[in-house]
């Protein structure tokens, strides 16, 4: 068989070819570029080569030749010292240059861990003791000027002495980890502190060998970056010391109910022992815990000594062992004090500026303006209430709500009661604005009459009223306008009415707010301007989006006005006319740093003259119902509140420069949001519970 051989191309002719192909062939091989590079090393290399033929017999004899030549038996097999000397350099070289490269290469994350960043914000009673804590930790940052130095000393003789003096990590306590690690397959310590600070906020907790290397890397750089002070603050107040708490600060609280500035060497000592591991070094927690801890407090007192921190004069003070608290006393939210949280943290916000992440990134005291004896007082009232109304009323009790309120006049919110737990009732029944006011808004209409005087004429000048102007007091009668009665847009003329139909015929207007009679007030409200009965009760206190419709009920309480906003509307008339809005934080700092806060100033809401005008008559009414009380509270003044469907029952007064509001009413939440009848849940006129609870929260009964 004969095989057919293909025809070799012709060769291009001169001048041929494409652009691109003579690219190409101008173009070197990747054999040819090789090459280039291989005889431009040798000339950078060329100077070297005397030198390296001068070391060529040295290096020829580290080279290890096996079986050694010269050598018999074993001997053969063993390098030289020349070899052992190689390879030793060489290996120390490699290490070096891998140390070198790692270290180069190392970063300092620019993020801290948001679990070490995280604290928790602290909210205190007016009286300045701890009220509630909110966060998932516990911790309380703080800047290490306000950390005594016998505290920090304490710290610094049981973790690293050296820390003043050391590169950031401790060479002989790395190796001991890894040989241990390595050797017996388990880690160990061996942290400088800012091995530790660098674990806690930049790393994990994971004890593996590249955890402990990256620790090493990053803890030299940052020794070099930061201070020795910025990072010993930044590990006194990340580290663990048990009991769900994180930073001395909070570890102080904890174990002995105290600022870390108040501690004693002693008690710093005992805290100390606590960073080689809570679980082993808390007293409380055994009789070998306590043996470790003692144990451990007596070594870091002694090693203060011997670094000189401690003299042995006050070291022999220092004998018998401070027990810490049995138990954590920082304080949990829970059942009522979650609603002072609520309303605290709000205003919080509000008034610091505060985004909701910046708030939960914690680390905030919050001083509240809550008063811890009224607080429990009105608690303790409310709840015999409610189990005394399961006892009486049993079919009403289960939908029963008790709000309550008590402001000062500089609007301080001393103490209100939102509901009995927060954990399963979420809204706050002091704040809750959904119940009408009844005959408890009647004050405001009588300010507004005495403020703006009354109009006879459509657009004539405004005649003054006082509290001795007559009006009719009679039930039944209509509402009069200045061409007419009043007419209801379904055609219905507007008549007034009195709890219980009864009539008083002619009748001051001071008598009537004392006798909380409805009638006047109807007409007086024409007569003043419906508008500015709203005006006024929005200048004493009362939400605007609260007021009820612009019609002659709103005289009689159609507004739907809060427990809290009612009781600032009263204490406006305590002030002398002057209204602040009510507030619940008197000041706030993060870290021990004041945040910027904007609390209210007071505004004029009537004059001084109308302002007692009003508290006179509220006083007549209190006497007039309570006469035994007022005997011996003179000072006292308020009135009840009364709804025309028994919905509401209020109870809202003044005593010493403090109002409180409280409502009581019905309603099924799972159903609606309408009020039910009280069916005799809130007592009888002479006895309503509203007013029981009202003299407990006031300190009256």
């Amino acid at each position: 068989m004969q095989l057919r051989v293909p025809t070799p191309p012709e060769p291009p002719a001169k001048g041929g070819g494409g652009r691109a192909e003579r690219r190409r062939s101008a173009r070197p091989s990747g054999r040819q570029r090789a090459e280039g590079a291989a005889r431009r090393l040798l000339a950078l290399l060329a100077p070297l080569a005397p030198y390296a033929r001068r070391l060529a017999p040295y290096a020829r004899r580290l080279k290890p030749v096996y079986p050694r030549p010269g050598r018999t038996g074993w001997r053969r097999w063993v390098p030289s010292w020349r070899q052992w000397l190689g390879g030793f350099l060489t290996s120390v070289g490699l290490l070096g240059a891998f140390l070198v490269t790692a270290y180069a290469m190392t970063d300092i994350p620019s993020n801290l861990n948001t679990y070490a960043t995280q604290q928790d914000n602290v909210y205190f009673w007016s009286d300045g003791t701890p009220m509630a804590r909110t966060g998932w930790v516990q911790r309380q940052a703080m800047p290490l000027k306000d950390i005594p130095q016998d505290v920090r000393w304490a710290v610094l003789a049981a973790e690293n002495e050296t820390f003043y003096s050391d590169p950031g990590v401790s060479m002989r306590g790395i190796t001991r980890a890894l040989w241990q690690t390595v050797g017996e397959g388990y880690t160990a310590g061996g942290s400088t502190i800012t091995q530790q600070y660098v674990k806690n906020v930049y790393l994990n907790q994971n004890q593996t060998v590249t955890r402990k290397f990256t620790e090493a890397m990053i803890a030299l750089k940052l020794d070099n970056k930061m201070s020795k002070d910025q990072i010993l603050e930044g590990y006194l107040n990340t580290s663990w010391f048990g009991r769900g708490t994180y930073g001395i600060q909070r570890a102080a609280q904890a174990y002995y109910g105290k600022d870390v500035g108040k501690l004693n060497v002693s008690e710093a000592a005992m805290l100390a022992s606590l960073l080689k591991g809570a679980g082993l070094y808390d007293p409380t927690l055994g009789k070998a815990n306590h043996q470790r801890a003692v144990e451990r407090w007596k070594w870091i007192l002694d090693r203060m000594v011997k670094i000189h921190k401690l003299t042995p004069q006050e070291r022999a003070t220092y004998t018998t062992f401070p027990e810490p608290l049995k138990s954590n006393p920082l304080y949990n939210t829970g059942e009522q004090s979650d609603y002072l949280v609520e309303l605290a943290s709000q205003y919080a916000k509000k008034s610091g500026h505060l985004t909701d992440q910046q708030f939960d990134l914690g680390g905030y005291q919050i001083y509240t303006t809550f008063d811890r004896k009224r607080e429990k007082d009105l608690t303790g009232a409310v709840t015999k209430a409610r189990k005394q109304a399961r006892q009486d009323h049993p079919g009403q009790a289960k939908d029963a709500h008790y709000g309550a309120a008590s402001v000062a006049a500089d609007g301080r919110i001393l103490a209100v009661y939102g509901g009995p737990d927060h954990r399963t009732q979420g809204y706050n029944e002091s704040n809750a604005a959904t119940v009408p006011a009844g005959t408890a808004f009647l004050p405001f209409v009588y300010a507004a009459g005495l403020e703006h005087g009354v109009h006879k004429t459509r657009g004539g000048p405004a005649t003054p009223v006082t509290p001795e102007s007559v009006y009719d007091g009679d039930d039944n009668i209509p509402v009069m306008t200045p061409e007419g009665p009043y007419w209801d847009r379904s055609g219905k003329r507007i008549l007034t009415r009195n709890d219980g139909h009864r009539s008083y015929g002619k009748i001051t207007l001071r008598q009537a707010l004392a006798g909380s009679v409805n009638t006047p007030f109807m007409q007086l409200g024409m007569d003043a301007g419906l508008d500015k009965v709203r005006q006024t009760a929005e200048d004493a206190g009362l939400l605007s989006e609260t007021i009820g419709p612009q019609v002659p009920a709103l005289s009689l309480g159609n507004s739907t006005p809060s427990a809290i906003r009612m009781a600032s509307g009263y204490a406006t008339f305590a002030a002398d006319g002057s209204h602040t809005e009510p507030y619940s934080v008197r000041r706030i700092t993060r870290n021990g740093s004041p945040v910027p806060l904007n609390t209210p100033r007071p505004t004029r809401a009537v004059s001084t003259e109308v302002a007692q005008e009003v508290t006179e008559a509220l006083t007549d009414s209190f006497h007039a119902v309570h006469p035994t009380t007022a005997a011996t509270h003179p000072g006292a003044a308020g009135k009840a509140g009364t709804t025309e469907d028994d919905t509401a029952a209020w109870y809202a007064g003044t005593a010493d420069a403090v109002s409180t509001a409280v409502v009581v009413y019905r309603m099924d939440l799972t159903k609606s949001l309408e009020p039910l009848p009280l069916q005799g849940l809130a007592g009888t006129s002479a006895d309503s519970v509203p007013y029981r609870l009202w003299t407990a929260a006031m300190g009256l009964d």
